[in-house]
């Protein structure tokens, strides 16, 4: 293993990539272009799919940088519209309801070293145009102060979706995103780096067989085979969950191949989603092998609908959408808006305005006996 990036403490329950390698020719020629760009202070867009370790890329980006201040990771999707501000930029005591005392933001406690913001194309257009000044100014103003605080802090951003897309959509200001891309770093997915698969298997194999003290554990060649050829939907985290589990299930000190619980492998049983998922038409299952996808069922269901000509048909179609993707999720936001590719706080925009998100919660839905989706119950967000 040529280089490894893991983070501080790998014990820690985490929905992020634990650990990087660079073994794949691919992952070298990045990690030494993160080497070039870390050397300067430009703020860097890293670009790649959930899961595949943008995070960890952002942190040596900072430990090459020799900045003396701290990294602090935020993610930008954790935050309501109304709190974001007062997060990223501080308040002074009394600027809302609740600010007994003055805090800083994230941006002061960063300074001097580097700030990471994950999905940075969740931020609401409103803060974009604060964050904008922010990057410009090299000063930020708490929330219910009108003095300005200079700042010295180094931006890493990050971002699962296409932000040139979102520019075109009108869902991101075009020049955040060209002040955002200056040092740009794409992560490929898993799949594309294989000679980092093994590589990583071999670390989290060595992590987890030592806290369930095991020794000597070893992958046989056909779990190694099946390791290579599967497609890794959710990157460097389906990775370990799958060695994870088959520390725990396997027997004696080589892994086998039917010892891994590979998505994609079988006809997969309902569950709750660690990522976005896949809505399938109810149709009969041969209905794929006879050349019928999911487009043209949708084109049929929608000529139908064509001739019905119910009142506000767009809505009404987006309504449906919407919440169909929500109900598949299992009404998490965050997987939604991937799903759909918007960001989420666009997401929560239709979420409202279908009556699907109230202020105290979440509406579950029920299906009626028309099979239509209806509020049944509010549950906390």
């Amino acid at each position: 293993m040529s280089r490894l990036l893991s983070l501080p403490d790998p014990q820690a329950l985490s929905i992020r990539a634990k650990a990087l390698v660079f073994e794949d020719p691919a992952s070298q020629a990045l990690l030494a272009k993160v080497e070039r760009v870390a050397a300067s202070d430009a703020t860097v867009l890293i670009t790649g799919e959930t899961g595949t370790g943008k995070e960890l890329i952002a942190r040596h980006v900072h430990t090459s940088s020799g900045r003396q201040g701290p990294f602090l990771a935020v993610n930008c999707g954790a935050f309501s519209d109304t709190m974001i501000e007062a997060e990223l930029f501080g308040h002074e005591a009394g600027a809302y309801t609740g600010a007994t005392q003055a805090r800083a933001g994230w941006f002061e406690a960063a300074n001097q070293g580097t700030l990471f913001l994950d999905e940075v194309g969740d931020l609401p257009m409103s803060m974009q145009v604060k964050l904008l000044r922010v990057l410009q100014e090299r000063q930020v103003v708490r929330l219910g102060s009108r003095k300005s605080t200079a700042i010295d802090v180094r931006l890493v951003a990050a971002t699962n979706v296409d932000l040139a897309r979102a520019v075109e959509a009108g869902h991101f200001r075009r020049d955040l995103f060209y002040r955002l891309n200056i040092a740009s770093l794409h992560l490929p997915p898993l799949a594309q780096r294989p000679l980092d698969i093994l590589a990583l298997a071999h670390h989290f194999i060595a992590i987890y067989a030592q806290r369930l003290g095991l020794s000597n554990v070893r992958l046989s060649q056909a779990a190694q085979a099946q390791l290579l050829a599967h497609h890794w939907p959710g990157n460097i985290r389906e990775l370990e969950n799958v060695i994870h589990c088959a520390l725990i299930v396997g027997k004696g000190a080589e892994i086998q191949a039917d010892a891994l619980s590979l998505r994609g492998a079988i006809a997969p049983a309902p569950a709750l989603p660690e990522g976005p998922v896949a809505v399938a038409a109810s149709a009969p299952a041969s209905s794929s092998q006879d050349g019928a996808d999911g487009t043209a069922l949708l084109r049929q269901s929608l000529r139908l609908l064509f001739e019905q000509g119910p009142a506000e048909l767009f809505t009404h179609v987006e309504r449906e959408l919407v919440t169909a993707a929500y109900e598949a999720c299992h009404f998490n936001q965050v997987h939604t808006s991937e799903l759909l590719g918007i960001s989420r706080n666009v997401l929560r925009t239709h979420l409202k305005r279908f009556g699907l998100l109230s202020e105290r919660g979440v509406r579950r839905l029920h299906i009626d006996a028309n099979g239509h989706a209806a509020p049944a119950k509010a549950w906390p967000i």
